[in-house]
């Protein structure tokens, strides 16, 4: 199935209540299940999806390997997890240690890491954020003695697997926030040495080097000084200075008004490809959000939600990004997709009682063979 294209789905690891950590933000020890399971009604409005495969511990084994068939049957043969370093440790890698790598039919699906190094907050906790949201509890910002903590855990734990996934022999990495890597680094002089290390540790890990991926969020304004606003630069700086390989998304709200029709988003989107293909010199792999609505993480109704992003529509966005790698046969013909199961951003893959496995058969219609 699915033998000429690489079709990725992002995976947000919070499905368990295997790390002790998360119960400041989901006491009942089920992961963030606890809020897709306890949504309630907004005056007209209620979110009440329901997962098919029910509120699944996603760091057990036997469930992975269920998912492995699942996404594997229908074309998705990647998954991008969700990383993260906070407080001088990783968080929420069970269920890509214990789950997935744990998996008998790991060998089926390949993966690789995108370090969601952002800061982490309230919005994770039903209770608090409606009113303190944005509180940080931990930075996502690193210094280079923990940058260099990551490189070598992401190398050593992860860049081995027989199936982390690479691009012409390079494993794979990418960074979700940029602006935060520079900040943490202290400016973009000191972050370009802290990436040439990661490549340097690489090589000497017997691959030809890094494949550095980006996330970009449309053509933002970065400041290249880590400390103040008097140095700036825009995303496609950022990328030619700091030499990334490749960039993609990770979800339409990043650049899109996302509160309309999903077909109106999917013409900004084309737009969107077109501008990058003109202004970036690096390649770009298309990306597809299944939708968006973060209000199962609130009890105040929140605006900001994708309309008709039905599995319908969905499909025609997979339509879009075939044609767009056929228009680019010199590049890997790969595909980012948000996402397997952000069940409370609503833009998953996953089986729900609404479409049931529409959004899968979407894919296979696209891309399977």
């Amino acid at each position: 199935m699915n033998k000429q294209y690489d079709i990725a789905a992002y995976i947000w690891p919070a499905y368990t209540g295997d790390e002790p950590r998360t119960r400041i933000f989901w006491p009942e020890g089920i992961g963030e299940w606890q809020s897709v399971k306890n949504s309630q009604p907004k005056g007209d409005y209620f979110w009440n999806r329901k997962p098919l495969w029910g509120y699944e511990n996603e760091a057990d084994p036997a469930v992975m390997e269920k998912q492995i068939e699942a996404a594997t049957a229908h074309g998705v043969n990647v998954f991008i997890y969700d990383w993260y370093w906070f407080d001088g440790r990783p968080f929420l890698e069970q269920c890509l240690n214990q789950g997935f790598l744990g998996a008998k039919n790991r060998d089926k699906m390949r993966f690789y890491l995108m370090w969601a190094n952002h800061d982490a907050n309230h919005y994770w906790s039903i209770d608090l954020s409606d009113t303190y949201g944005d509180t940080v509890i931990w930075r996502g910002d690193q210094p280079r003695p923990e940058f260099e903590r990551v490189v070598h855990r992401v190398i050593g734990q992860y860049f081995s697997q027989p199936n982390y996934y690479q691009i012409n022999g390079c494993p794979v990495f990418m960074i979700y926030d940029v602006n935060n890597l520079i900040k943490g680094l202290g400016g973009i002089e000191n972050t370009q040495k802290a990436l040439q290390f990661f490549r340097e540790e690489t090589k000497k890990a017997g691959f030809p080097d890094l494949h550095l991926q980006l996330t970009i969020w449309g053509e933002a304004s970065c400041n290249l000084s880590g400390f103040d606003a008097n140095q700036k630069g825009s995303t496609k700086d950022i990328v030619r200075l700091l030499g990334a390989d490749s960039v993609s998304h990770y979800q339409f709200v990043h650049f899109a008004n996302i509160d309309r029709d999903y077909t109106e988003i999917l013409a900004d989107v084309a737009r969107e490809w077109e501008r990058i293909d003109q202004e970036y010199t690096v390649p770009y792999f298309p990306h597809i959000s299944c939708g968006w609505d973060n209000n199962p993480r609130f009890r105040s109704f929140k605006t900001g939600i994708v309309k008709n992003n039905t599995p319908e529509n969905f499909q025609k966005g997979l339509e879009m990004a075939k044609r767009y790698l056929a228009q680019h046969p010199g590049q890997v013909p790969l595909v980012t997709i948000n996402s397997w199961n952000e069940w409370t951003e609503t833009s998953y893959l996953q089986p729900d009682d609404l479409y049931g496995y529409g959004y899968l058969e979407a894919i296979k219609a696209v891309f399977g063979e």
